[in-house]
């Protein structure tokens, strides 16, 4: 039976809609651009079932929360910001994990290096970026935000289906799963202004900024065939600069594990018991 959530709507500034389920230490989880908050643990509740509290919102723009307001973007310096204003409402003092998925785990680790003492533990799901910004590939989430314009769910799913270069195996499982994702966003225009803003904004300036962070930390990757948006070197680049970092992988030929609700929420579950035993 699933946990219960606990809803809430956070002000001022764009409402942030978000939920939080069960009960003990606080873990806050962020998800990726154009997705909501139900894919991080894509509705597992293992985590919640486990002993923690699970607290998960949309990001401005995205599922049910409210686009930026005039004059405000969907950059990091202010991802983080409405990260602030969750964890003030929804955790308070002391310490918690955090964890991230893409765009959320750029979010994650820019709150990191702002309150590197806030944190138990950091869990970063298919990080991207690794410092610098490709012109190529702003042209790629240029031609995502206008297919989303053009064509709703329906284009920016043709649109990744021609670009993205699909391993066959995987194609109906990716089309499929962005197609569903689209449908749960209230503001496909605030979206698209998202697509052309977040890929443009820098979480931190260098992979240099990551050795900072002594903090345990968890770093989930992709096998290339399933998810070649979300580079395995990537994510190794990420567990390598960190000082205290762990690396977390599917086995060849399996679903990515950022797909796996379940094994994902136990993995983070045994990884945070660990951190919380460490610490004592």
């Amino acid at each position: 039976m699933a946990a219960e959530g606990r809803p809430f709507a956070l002000g001022p500034g764009p409402t942030l809609r978000g939920e939080a389920v069960g009960e003990g230490p606080a873990a806050v989880l962020c998800h990726g651009i154009t997705a909501t908050r139900r894919y991080v643990l894509h509705g597992s509740s293992a985590l919640p079932r486990a002993g923690y509290t699970v607290v998960t919102y949309d990001a401005r723009g995205h599922g049910e929360s409210d686009p930026a307001p005039a004059g405000e973007s969907y950059g990091y310096p202010l991802l983080v910001a409405d990260l602030e204003r969750v964890v003030e409402a929804e955790v308070g003092e002391g310490a918690f994990f955090l964890g991230g998925h893409s765009m959320g785990a750029h979010t994650a680790v820019a709150y990191a290096l702002r309150h590197p003492g806030r944190l138990a533990g950091l869990a970063l799901i298919g990080p991207v970026y690794t410092g610098t910004i490709e012109p190529a590939s702003l042209d790629y989430w240029d031609g995502l935000a206008a297919a989303l314009e053009a064509g709703g769910a329906g284009g920016f799913a043709a649109y990744i289906d021609t670009e993205q270069g699909i391993d066959p195996s995987w194609r109906d499982s990716v089309l499929r799963f962005t197609r569903e994702r689209l449908l749960l966003q209230r503001h496909p225009e605030a979206l698209a202004e998202a697509l052309r803003e977040v890929p443009r904004s820098r979480p931190f300036a260098s992979m240099a900024d990551l050795e900072s962070l002594e903090v345990p930390t968890l770093v989930v990757a992709s096998n290339d065939d399933a998810d070649p948006g979300h580079p395995y070197e990537a994510a190794a680049a990420y567990a390598e600069a960190l000082p205290n970092a762990r690396l977390l992988s599917e086995e060849p030929g399996q679903s990515p594990l950022a797909w796996q609700g379940g094994r994902l929420s136990r993995a983070l579950a045994a990884f945070y018991a660990e951190a919380l035993s460490s610490a004592r």
